[in-house]
């Protein structure tokens, strides 16, 4: 064909537009209803759903830039791009639709604490503590939601918790610049599915958040499966913690007050610890260290390894499990399953929990949080906050987005609380002793 009798209407642009919308409206509609019940397809449901639920904005935009490009160079000019630009319109309205979510996670939070803490828990915030919940965030951070650094906020890296211990029982310890003294501890504990993952990678939003309002936070790795099998994971956190204990005053911390807290695995053996302090079973060799700690914040975590519920997604759970993880099999060693589930060893003397879960997560099911929440509330003498987030998906708050910050301000009201009770309890006792 000669080019002067090119033909628009000829042109590939209509079918390239069209079909760069259908993709753009798959990972929106992915995002809505993502796929629980193929167990194949879990995994690329959840990387796509959760990257498109927490940056709906950013797809809006590129979106929209493909859109002009498209139409300016003529993908108008036949039916298929008049399609194309009506699935697009229907695509960016699904996003929108999470934006607004987003957008209502604050409140969601916010509703969880009072019904937890009281409505008038703001005001039992010591005030000094209280004055930092309010500084804001930057804006400019939910324009590069992965740039997950700040320059208040120090490092300590590869720090050996265990004596002779392996190249996986480090920690890195973050703290404000300018230094800080008796400051309240937070523990981190990254998830992978007992397999991978490192201490750099997850809930880096929510400890520069925290250690740039004075907070000491640490970051532990431990041993992974399959060379690793359980219990030894929950012993390296025991072991960080027993770290965190005789070192953390070094850092300006204070080992009287530690926060434990962790993501999808992480989230798991965060409350693990939380329930099972000072549990011979899990602390060979160092049986007289105090494990307590004084708050849990387990992100997205697995809280029932005997699929006691019969979720489909719990079976799949248990089967890895069996492979990797604990290395034998449900049916003949219940009890190890049982040790090694959070619901399974619930008891009053529980520290607060917060616990977070997305109603939209494809790998970890919503519905055994809900009952591990509603089972540590009818057991545990402290408070239990159970945050359900509409249209989260797992991991949701590993890189900077709206609901990340919505999320993470609420985690630090419900610390800064249970810090403050913390506070009058020790002056109380000071006093008495006085």
């Amino acid at each position: 064909m000669n080019l002067v009798d090119f033909d628009l209407m000829d042109s590939p642009l209509p079918w390239a537009f069209l079909a760069v919308s259908l993709v753009g409206a798959w990972f929106t509609w992915n995002a809505w209803f993502p796929s629980r019940r193929l167990q194949a397809l879990r995994v690329p449901s959840f990387f796509a759903g959760w990257l498109t639920s927490e940056l709906a904005a950013h797809h809006v935009a590129w979106q929209a830039v493909a859109s002009v490009v498209f139409v300016a160079a003529g993908a108008l000019s036949d039916w298929p791009g008049r399609v194309g630009l009506v699935v697009t319109l229907c695509s960016w309205a699904g996003l929108l639709g999470h934006v607004e979510l987003a957008r209502r996670s604050g409140e969601v939070v916010e509703n969880a604490l009072v019904h937890a803490l009281g409505r008038s828990y703001r005001e039992q915030i010591e005030p000094a503590w209280a004055a930092r919940l309010e500084s804001p965030e930057p804006r400019g951070r939910l324009f590069v939601p992965f740039l997950l650094r700040d320059r208040e906020v120090v490092r300590v890296r590869n720090i050996p918790y265990v004596e002779g211990g392996g190249h996986r029982q480090h920690l890195d310890v973050y703290a404000p610049r300018g230094g800080v003294e008796n400051a309240p501890v937070l523990l981190q504990i990254h998830g992978g599915g007992w397999t991978i993952g490192n201490k750099r990678q997850q809930a880096l939003p929510l400890m520069l958040h925290l250690a740039k309002r004075g907070w000491v936070c640490v970051a532990a790795n431990y041993r992974l499966s399959p060379r690793a099998t359980f219990p030894d994971h929950v012993i390296d956190v025991k072991q960080a913690l027993r770290w965190v204990r005789e070192n953390i005053a070094d850092y300006g911390g204070d080992p009287g007050f530690v926060a434990i807290t962790g993501g999808s695995a992480g989230g798991h053996l965060s409350a693990l610890t939380a329930l099972t302090a000072n549990l011979p079973e899990f602390q060979p060799g160092f049986e007289e260290v105090d494990t307590s700690v004084q708050a849990a914040v387990p992100f997205y975590g697995a809280y029932d390894f005997t699929n006691s519920q019969g979720h489909p997604m719990g079976a799949g759970l248990v089967s890895f499990l069996e492979r990797l993880v604990l290395k034998r099999k449900l049916a003949e060693d219940r009890e190890a399953f049982e040790q090694a589930s959070p619901l399974h060893q619930l008891s009053a003397a529980a520290p607060p929990f917060c616990i977070v879960h997305g109603t939209h997560d494809t790998l970890i099911s919503i519905a055994d949080a809900r009952e591990f929440a509603a089972r540590l509330r009818e057991t545990s003498r402290a408070p239990v906050a159970f945050v359900e987030l509409p249209g989260a998906q797992h991991a949701f708050e590993v890189f900077h987005s709206p609901r990340t910050h919505h999320v993470i301000r609420g985690v630090h009201r419900f610390l800064g609380s249970v810090y403050s009770e913390h506070l009058r309890t020790q002056r109380k006792r000071e006093e008495e002793l006085s």
